[in-house]
């Protein structure tokens, strides 16, 4: 991610087909005016009137699970289908952290291993190295996961004297990858989990901007505390509140407490706790629409849905279409260029006819201004690929036309030869 920075900031013209960003266009500053005072006015009433307490909830060291870990029990409940204990939520700063904690907690020897499927969000790589936790590659299938392959994965680690602890997926619109998994596919993996003895850490920060019929959370269809639930407000809340949350229900052998609890004992000693003002920000959005952030969002999937559309009939115009190619396959050209069609989300992946690496990314930077993503990174390793990720979320049609303008020209000119 600093790699992919350093790049946007030496080349600020170039247009960026990278950064998973939320579209700036609907970022209005009064909104953050608006929804804190919206959640001063609800703490208020809920303490009684009392000022002092809500100066002291509002501008002092708060609570280490979070002061809004009701309304998100509400939210996930409305929005989600989860019945969440709001005691088992851990509100975080974003995600990543939430990641983090999970992942602390749960290495305990260094024999506890990490699953994930590869490629993978790189966040997910970094946290693990910081909690010092192996990550194992589960192999990636045009469902989003090998469930074959996991099943023998785990089968290995063990024969090796390892402890496969749980598996990192992201369901709904997998970055990089865009793939979301099916209803048969949620459900066995959870099978899968209860008869290896898994958890499922599930990462869905995309979800609530696809279809509202869609499949639901693997966390839904959970009946036996098996998935631990990462979420964010990044996307749809506002990015720089820096809001995160997890629900970890899962009661911890031989204490009373749940890994909730645990989590939020490592993050009293990490970050003591996560912005009382930030919560406030997004608990106003909560109420302002009545714990429902798909509501809230319905400019935002419009525009994210147009975007993905705009990419995929740009592609096709540039670089034509397999014949026989059926809407959840790939469009692609004899040249070798190809590329997925996912359902929603921010990402798909474009493959090419040479190795898209670093080196080329900056020539495509300084001589096409036009940036990507190299795939590998979501491998963590240094081994180019022929694959890129291209992002379109936070970019106006105008941009995206000419960011394929470019990015055509980048690939016409790697294969010149």
């Amino acid at each position: 991610m600093n790699f992919l920075n350093e790049i946007a900031q030496r080349f600020p013209d170039a247009i960026s087909l990278a950064a998973g960003r939320p579209f700036e266009g609907f970022f209005d500053p009064a909104d953050v005016h608006r929804y804190f005072d919206v959640y001063r006015e609800h703490l208020t009433t809920r303490l009684g009137g009392d000022e002092a307490a809500v100066r002291q909830t509002l501008l002092q060291y708060g609570r280490t699970k979070g002061i809004i870990h009701e309304l998100i029990a509400e939210h996930l409940r409305v929005d989600e289908g989860i019945t969440a204990d709001p005691q088992a939520l851990v509100v975080t700063v974003g995600c990543q952290e939430a990641l983090y904690l999970t992942l602390r907690a749960l290495r305990r020897t260094d024999r506890d291993v990490l699953l994930a499927v590869t490629p993978s969000y790189v966040g997910a790589h970094g946290a693990a190295r910081l909690a010092d936790m192996r990550v194992l590659p589960v192999r990636e299938s045009a469902e989003g996961i090998d469930l074959t392959d996991l099943s023998a994965q785990v089968a290995r680690a063990r024969a090796a004297g390892l402890n496969p602890r749980a598996c990192y997926v992201i369901p709904d619109f997998a970055n990089p990858s865009g793939l979301r998994l099916s209803l048969e596919a949620r459900r066995r993996l959870l099978e899968i989990a209860a008869e290896e003895d898994l958890l499922i850490l599930e990462d869905n920060p995309y979800g609530l901007f696809g279809d509202p019929g869609g499949p639901p959370t693997v966390k839904a269809l959970d009946t036996t505390a098996r998935v631990v639930y990462l979420g964010s407000f990044a996307k749809t809340g506002l990015p720089g509140a820096r809001v995160g949350y997890v629900l970890a229900d899962q009661r911890v052998a031989g204490t009373d407490d749940t890994l909730a609890d645990q989590l939020a004992k490592i993050k009293s000693m990490l970050t003591v706790n996560t912005s009382p003002i930030a919560q406030a920000v997004i608990g106003g959005k909560l109420l302002a629409h009545q714990g429902s952030l798909r509501a809230a969002n319905v400019r935002e999937t419009a525009h994210y849905r147009a975007n993905l559309a705009h990419v995929l009939s740009g592609l096709e115009r540039r670089f034509g279409r397999a014949a026989g190619t059926s809407p959840d396959g790939a469009g692609g050209h004899p040249s070798g260029v190809s590329w997925n069609v996912p359902a929603g989300g921010f990402f798909l992946l474009l493959t090419v006819p040479f190795p898209a690496g670093d080196e080329l990314l900056e020539v495509s930077a300084e001589k096409f201004r036009v940036l990507w993503t190299p795939v590998h990174h979501f491998y963590a390793d240094a081994q180019p690929r022929n694959v890129m990720r291209l992002s379109f979320s936070h970019l106006r049609p105008e941009e995206i036309e000419e960011g394929l303008n470019r990015l055509a020209d980048f690939i016409r000119y790697c294969c010149r030869d």
